[in-house]
């Protein structure tokens, strides 16, 4: 067996642990209490990012994984001048990240960086990510239809709000061999890649939160292996309150 069909196999079997396969569609679930949504802003022409790469990436093998935190890899684009145009870049993640420190969650837009719940973590390089049992935040369940994502959340809060509601479609095992920049001549690897992020309003009712939206259909990995997150985040805040996910099947 291969190593990459070995991967390919172990990443299905932990899809199916992750999610609920129904007739009609792929469904990816919160429980009551807080996921930690952890965002690594990174980019392929930072010479200091791929630790934190590979960093992201060994969260696969930690338990907690989808139900007590879920990674993004947001790849930023200011680092592209050097030299070395980040495929994955994309300037509306930079901005993602400069919002996070005009919100005053960071005190400056850097790389790597790394947000857990929204709030700016540099413990990565020396403490291992135990989230344990968050506070309850309430439920959000996710359906993916092909392309069309139906979206729940039952909140926790009982008063009204308004609720904005991001999907991303995520990349496994990505590669990529740098020719020029601070990287050049390395092969990096990735995982948790955001290649499509999606964000739509919610609309309420007693509680009960709920959207549809579509995503891009060319983002899905359809050979290779894929993973999907969506997070919730309060109108007006980039804070993220509550977050489901989890693989996706090989050619979903």
């Amino acid at each position: 067996m291969t190593a990459m069909r070995a991967l390919s196999e172990a990443l299905l079997l932990a899809a199916v642990s992750s999610a609920l396969v129904h007739a009609d569609g792929l469904v990816f679930e919160s429980g009551p209490n807080r996921v930690e949504l952890v965002e690594l802003y990174t980019s392929e022409g930072c010479s200091s990012c791929p630790p934190a790469d590979r960093w992201l990436s060994g969260l696969k093998e930690q338990s907690g994984l989808w139900s007590e935190f879920a990674p993004i890899a947001f790849h930023v684009d200011y680092w592209d001048y050097i030299g070395w145009q980040d495929r994955f870049a994309s300037p509306e993640f930079s901005e993602r990240q400069r919002i996070y420190a005009r919100e005053g969650a960071a005190p400056f837009v850097y790389t790597p960086g790394l947000f857990r719940a929204g709030d700016d973590w540099r413990g990565w390089r020396s403490e291992s990510l135990r989230p344990g049992p968050g506070a309850e935040a309430g439920v959000l369940s996710v359906e993916v239809e092909g392309q069309v994502v139906h979206i729940r959340f039952a909140s926790a809060d009982s008063g009204s709000r308004l609720y904005v509601a991001h999907v991303a479609v995520l990349g496994m095992g990505l590669s990529s061999d740098v020719r020029a920049g601070e990287n050049q001549g390395k092969k990096l690897q990735h995982d948790f890649v955001a290649l499509d992020v999606r964000t739509t309003t919610l609309e309420g009712r007693d509680g009960v939160y709920a959207a549809t939206l579509r995503l891009d259909e060319t983002a899905f990995p359809r050979n290779d292996a894929g993973a999907l997150v969506a997070w919730i985040s309060g109108n007006g805040s980039q804070l993220p309150l509550q977050a489901a996910g989890g693989y996706l099947p090989i050619n979903w």
